[in-house]
């Protein structure tokens, strides 16, 4: 047999499975697990949210109910924080791959 007609039996390429690291994805999750706690709270205490009752309340009162304003550092976190903190962890873990 003539090793110019023999070759050898490709192998199947295997599919690698990447799989997203545990600690960006917690850090990706902390943003919109907050604004789902925030709704939570708002559904479970409808009174806390002053919209649903008028009575002579100004614009502090309609602004900062606690429910909303776990709604909303949930929003902040998620936009403008979260993202910063998985690329720094991103860049640290390309660095030092044993971190």
């Amino acid at each position: 047999m003539s090793s110019d007609i023999a070759t050898s039996i490709p192998r199947e390429r295997v599919r690698q499975v990447v799989r997203r690291p545990w600690r960006p994805l917690t850090i990706q999750l902390l943003g919109p697990l907050t604004i789902l706690g925030g709704l939570v709270w708002a559904v479970a205490q409808p009174y806390r949210i002053v919209l649903l009752d008028r009575d002579g309340r100004g614009l502090y009162d309609y602004l900062f109910q606690a429910p909303l304003l776990a709604i909303a550092v949930g929003l902040v976190f998620t936009f403008a924080v979260a993202p910063g903190l998985v690329e720094d962890l991103a860049t640290t873990e390309r660095d030092d791959p044993a971190a």
